[in-house]
């Protein structure tokens, strides 16, 4: 059998310098891989580079990498830049992601253009480059959102563009299963960090916390170790969604 631990393996963390992909980034660091860490803007560098900190403090080895995905040139080079600095990589995790609470009849074409492309487009060809560049029996995990078990309105966008995902997953997961690679989505409820709450008003907060069965909102400590698990002893799990929302929505 393949060794499915991360002690030398190279993980790329698309989205990795800060909420989830932060977690996951000291984490994947903490347990012996070598982690890129990819951030997408001048916004989000300082909490990038404070998770570059932490991991180089606990000993561990990090690099950083600044891209906008939905440039699909730039994802070419973000992989050719992980093979360049660590000479392969073995796991690629996408966290990227954006979210719109907006009416149908009110949402604009760019903003479906800038939702789509963030949403779909990136996961898609971030799934491709992977496909071509992982080393045989990798794993190729993205993050997706537990609004696609959901009947409810406002979110046309994010649940339209993130359910494509999974379609992608299993399409990516027969095609590459021949080389050992396994290819999985994470499906959280709605997390308690900036990402959620920027689009939510105090009632509507209210309401997400109160709709799981195990009640509040989904920590990101909770969805951590289940990507961990995924992209180690959990490999023969390939081309499913799994949803982790503490009963908030289910299939």
């Amino acid at each position: 059998m393949p060794d499915h631990s991360l002690e030398g393996k190279v993980v790329l963390i698309a989205g990795g310098g800060k909420n989830l992909g932060g977690l996951l980034s000291r984490n994947i660091a903490a347990k012996g891989a070598k982690v890129f860490i990819h951030y997408n803007s001048n916004s989000s560098k300082d909490a990038a580079e404070e998770t570059l900190a932490d991991i180089r403090k606990a000993g561990g080895e990090a690099t950083l990498f600044q891209s906008d995905l939905t440039d699909t040139d730039n994802i070419k080079k973000l992989f050719e830049a992980a093979i360049k600095q660590y000479g392969s990589v073995d796991i690629a995790i996408n966290t990227v992601g954006k979210v719109l609470k907006k009416p149908f009849t009110e949402t604009t074409e760019a903003e479906y253009d800038s939702m789509f492309a963030i949403n779909s487009k990136v996961a898609y060809f971030f799934m491709q480059e992977a496909g071509r560049k992982l080393n045989n029996n990798g794993k190729i995990c993205t993050l997706v959102t537990s609004l696609l078990a959901a009947y409810t309105g406002l979110y046309s966008t994010y649940e339209g563009g993130k359910a494509p995902v999974e379609h992608f997953t299993r399409a990516a997961s027969k095609e590459f299963g021949s080389r050992g690679i396994s290819v999985t989505a994470v499906a959280p409820g709605p997390m308690d960090t900036p990402f959620f709450y920027g689009q939510e008003t105090a009632d509507a907060v209210a309401y997400h916390k109160s709709a799981s069965a195990l009640g509040g909102l989904t920590d990101i400590r909770d969805i951590a170790p289940l990507v961990e698990f995924l992209i180690t002893d959990g490999w023969w799990i390939t081309g499913q969604t799994i949803f982790a929302n503490g009963g908030y929505t289910t299939r």
